[in-house]
């Protein structure tokens, strides 16, 4: 199964209204980026057990760990998670900026260092979204670290 069939599979298992909203999330990140290469993360480790929430990503960046080895991973993400859905913004450095530049008016979500979480998309205001993933896509070089 390739990426997309595995992008869609995934969304299809979701309940309503979570997999119409992945579903619109997913198009919604593709005309942001249009030609980005996709992933899809089971959750699983190298012996496959269970470790996160399955992912789909969305562009290419390299993440640069502390012990200075770097790793390809996607830039943006999204996921499923208990009580909604959760969308990563890989490349932002400051743990505080998304709280701060978008919290008051992003809408019904908390915010952690580089996670929106939400309910349903009803409940954030997606021209903030939009302006804090393209602010993630324009304001990183290729090794995860702000430009």
């Amino acid at each position: 199964m390739n990426v997309p069939e595995q992008i869609q599979k995934y969304i299809d298992s979701q309940p309503e209204p979570k997999r119409s909203d992945m579903l619109e999330l997913h198009h919604f990140i593709l005309e942001i980026m249009p030609a980005c290469k996709l992933w899809f993360l089971d959750g699983k480790n190298s012996e496959h057990k269970t470790v996160s929430n399955p992912n789909i990503g969305y562009g290419s960046h390299h993440i640069k760990y502390a012990n200075g080895t770097t790793k390809a991973f996607y830039q943006i993400g999204q996921s499923a998670n208990t009580t909604g859905i959760s969308v990563y913004l890989m490349g932002i450095q400051d743990k505080n900026y998304l709280a701060q530049t978008y919290g008051k008016e992003l809408g019904k979500a908390s915010l952690s260092g580089y996670c929106i979480k939400f309910k349903t998309l009803k409940d954030i205001n997606m021209n903030i979204l939009e302006a804090a993933i393209r602010y993630d896509i324009e304001n990183q070089n290729d090794t995860g670290e702000l430009v």
